[in-house]
């Protein structure tokens, strides 16, 4: 037996067995991918307008504008802490808008609870339409309507958030055990008691996570508002640039990252007591 296997058997077993991970079409269809990659890429970055003079000279940029920014100005605080102020404000009555106003369409916008397909489409057209467009953008067109100032910083915010408010909590209805709302209908409960005693307490605490990570995701937003006239510390972060006050820009750069870690302190605090 064992001359068998270590004679012709083994020599026959060593020259017809070869493993590889792919076929011949895997591979030719992986090459031509990343072929297609390559072409796409290429595309890509030869439509866009490159002037690369400044691309090579952009290390020796960032070294001097770096140079300027320090150190920070911190005299110019006094303008500072009011517009950041003014950015947490933006911010979060433009959270609780979206969150009263959120609450209903994610209701209509949810498949299994919809009255009807012409709520359920109007209200999936809300969402789609909220989420589409920039938070910029609707700052842009709260500015043409309202005039510059934080209340077309407040809009926007809502207005971006609605949809993103309405789809989270939307679909956390749609996955809810729908268990305890046949239990209630059973016993003939009304409308407002299903809601209130089946689907609340089902949805409460993705409501809160969601709630608190936009207010979160907000005050990022509502920080670069300013800039299209939209009110915060963007206008002075803007207005600093244009004057080449570049000690007052790193204030205001640093003046906004603290502003940031302060609403991640905030959240993951509320977020322990809620949730």
């Amino acid at each position: 037996m064992s001359s068998l296997t270590s004679g012709p058997l083994k020599e026959l077993g060593k020259e017809s067995y070869k493993w590889e991970r792919y076929t011949p079409k895997q591979r030719f269809l992986r090459y031509f991918a990343y072929l297609a990659v390559a072409v796409i890429l290429y595309w890509t970055i030869s439509s866009i307008d490159i002037f690369w003079p400044w691309v090579w000279s952009a290390p020796v940029e960032i070294q001097d504008m770096i140079y300027r920014m320090i150190p920070p100005n911190p005299g110019a605080l006094p303008e500072i802490i009011p517009a950041l102020i003014e950015t947490i404000n933006i911010a979060t009555i433009g959270t609780v808008f979206a969150v009263l106003i959120s609450l209903p369409i994610a209701y209509f916008g949810a498949n299994n609870v919809s009255p009807n397909k012409v709520t359920l489409a109007i209200a999936r057209i809300i969402i789609v339409s909220s989420r589409s467009i920039d938070t910029l953008i609707w700052a842009l067109l709260f500015v043409a309507i309202l005039g510059p100032g934080p209340m077309a910083g407040v809009f926007a915010i809502t207005f971006r958030a609605i949809g993103f408010l309405g789809k989270l909590i939307g679909e956390s209805i749609e996955e809810m055990d729908w268990g305890p709302i046949e239990a209630l209908q059973s016993s003939g409960a009304s409308k407002g008691h299903i809601i209130s005693y089946a689907i609340v307490p089902q949805v409460l605490p993705t409501f809160w996570a969601v709630a608190i990570l936009r207010w979160d995701i907000n005050i990022r937003e509502s920080t670069v508002l300013g800039m299209v006239g939209a009110g915060g510390i963007g206008m002075l972060f803007q207005v600093a640039i244009d004057l080449f006050r570049w000690r007052d820009v790193s204030m205001v750069l640093f003046s906004i990252i603290v502003v940031v870690l302060f609403g991640e302190i905030v959240t993951s605090m509320v977020r322990k007591k809620l949730i």
